[in-house]
């Protein structure tokens, strides 16, 4: 079956209150042309960039989406999981002051897998890789939320739009794990100074704190349901997620990750009824988790809208191919059709825009 995607292409002439315009503008025709009701509450999932990136979608550019929900008097919240890895976004707390350092203040923020991603539901989808799958507990507050996507580049995946933003970005750190390496935590006891924080953390009581002498630390991976929790609170790094297995998994090799990352993807809608918008700038060769700045590898192309995440990236795909640049993970879109999360037959419906008389710095940096 096919989809519909409303699209309004940027131009060079394109400034920040353009793509603010633009992105009311494409929101009020998903709801008026596929006829939704809107709840009461709505947040927006979004990703605020990890620390030196400086082509995140900045949250200047969403202040059309959320003036669209004010005037509807339907309350939002900005939504995010942290990372699996290291940096200024692996716990609540650093998590929000980059939020905070990159100017998203505009709404409330929910991290909907608690302080260090231990707060998880079990979502049953019963596919090739996973029966289950861990995303953060707070996503199933909710049936309908707004996913804002950034369009670009990925070392693994191939691409990141709006699957990516569904499987990696509702996923706690279990389901973060699951999908880089399917491994569990160790205990490096070279390391473990036996503070014992990471018991705190631990729901399945599979966690040994030894003497650091003959008595070792150890994880009982028969209890370990790997959410990765222990590893976030860890202050010596001694809980490790990293081995020669898990560091090639990590990379790709043996690990059929797009596959998972799709199941994810399905894990995350699952009962839910989303708006996807995808932003198709600052179009860069990796992802916004990166921390280092990226030349963007070409011009702009536009705005997208959809109710269907796989239609909406396959758009984003096919467009940007069109102009010359051939991103990888073109697998994607079979295995996301195959198991039921969206079509990768669409009809573009071009959404005009008037563009400003001036020509303004866009908000990118």
């Amino acid at each position: 079956m096919s989809a519909t995607v409303y699209y309004t292409p940027l131009t060079a002439a394109a400034n920040v209150s353009d793509i603010q315009q633009i992105s009311k503008q494409l929101l009020q025709s998903v709801v008026e042309q596929e006829r939704i009701s809107l709840p009461a509450k709505m947040p927006l999932k979004v990703h605020f960039g990890e620390q030196k990136n400086v082509t995140f979608i900045r949250p200047e550019n969403y202040l059309g989406v959320i003036a669209f929900l004010n005037e509807r008097n339907i309350d939002s919240a900005y939504m995010e999981t942290c990372v699996l890895y290291g940096g200024q976004r692996y716990k609540k707390e650093l998590h929000e002051k980059t939020a905070e350092k990159h100017g998203f203040t505009q709404l409330p923020i929910i991290f909907a897998d608690g302080e260090h991603g231990e707060a998880y539901a079990e979502v049953t989808i019963g596919q090739r890789h996973f029966e289950t799958f861990k995303v953060g507990k707070a996503f199933l507050d909710y049936n309908q939320m707004i996913v804002l996507s950034h369009f670009k580049g990925h070392m693994l995946a191939g691409f990141g739009g709006a699957i990516k933003q569904l499987s990696m970005g509702y996923a706690s750190k279990g389901g973060k794990l699951a999908m880089h390496m399917g491994e569990k935590p160790h205990i490096v006891n070279r390391k473990c100074i036996q503070c014992s924080r990471c018991t705190t953390r631990c729901a399945v009581d599979a966690l040994h704190i030894g003497d650091g002498k003959r008595d070792k630390s150890g994880i009982d991976h028969s209890k370990c349901v790997g959410c990765g929790a222990c590893v976030a609170i860890c202050p010596s790094g001694a809980v490790s997620l990293f081995s020669v297995k898990s560091i090639a998994k990590f990379m790709g090799i043996g690990n059929p990750f797009i596959e998972k990352v799709v199941e994810g993807a399905l894990a995350a809608q699952k009962h839910q009824q989303n708006i996807y918008l995808n932003f198709a700038m600052n179009i860069t060769p990796g992802c916004d988790c990166e921390a280092k700045k990226m030349k963007p590898l070409m011009e702009d192309v536009g705005i997208f809208a959809s109710t269907d995440p796989v239609a909406i990236d396959k758009a984003c795909y096919d467009m940007i191919r069109a102009r010359g640049k051939k991103f990888r993970g073109g697998k994607t879109f079979a295995y996301a059709e195959q198991i039921g999360l969206g079509s990768q037959t669409y009809a573009l419906h071009e959404v005009p825009h008037t563009f400003s008389a001036h020509l303004q710095e866009k908000s990118t940096g």
